[in-house]
Formats: C-alpha cells, structure tokens, sequence
C-alpha cells in the first residue's frame, strides 16, 4: 500500500468511527428522551388516579351523609305530614 493509499484508508475509517459515534450519541438521546416522556406519563397516570381516589372518597362521604340525613328527613316529612293532616281535620271539623 503506498503512503496516499493508506491515509485515505485512516481517513474513511475515521469518518465511518466518527459516523457511529454520532448514531451512538443519538441514539442514547433518544433513548433518554423516551424514558423522560415514559417518566412523565407515568406521573400523569399517577395523578389522576389519586385524583379519581379523591372523587370516590367525596362520592362514598356523600353518601353516608345522605344516609345519616335520612331519618331526619324523613322525621321532618313525618312532622309536616302530620301538620297537614291536623290544620285539614280542623278545617273539616270547623
């Protein structure tokens, strides 16, 4: 091999070893960059399950509110019942 020969072949393969090392470079930047999203996405998922736990926690205090409150309820409407029925025997008695 004579001397021009040979340099060309160091050059080429200088370039071809700088050409991988570019690939290598973006291909870990990808990489980095698709476990960030993943990351974020996850932290997404994450908040909105908690914020789903929130609205069934609010849901299920609802309705044990509503179930406490209904035996006043239903006193309350027992008492007007029984208002009513009294002012309607007196308007048919007096």
């Amino acid at each position: 091999m004579i001397d021009q020969e040979l340099q060309q072949l160091v050059a080429s393969n200088a370039r071809t070893i700088q050409a991988m090392l570019e690939q290598q470079e973006t291909s870990r930047l990808q990489y980095e960059a698709n476990q960030l999203r993943h990351e974020e996405q996850m932290d997404e998922i994450r908040q909105a399950m908690l914020r789903l736990a929130r609205v069934e926690e609010g849901l299920v205090n609802m309705m044990v509110s509503i179930d406490e409150d209904r035996p006043t309820v239903l006193r309350r409407l027992t008492s007007i019942e029984n208002k009513i029925d009294r002012i309607l025997e007196k308007e048919e008695g007096g």
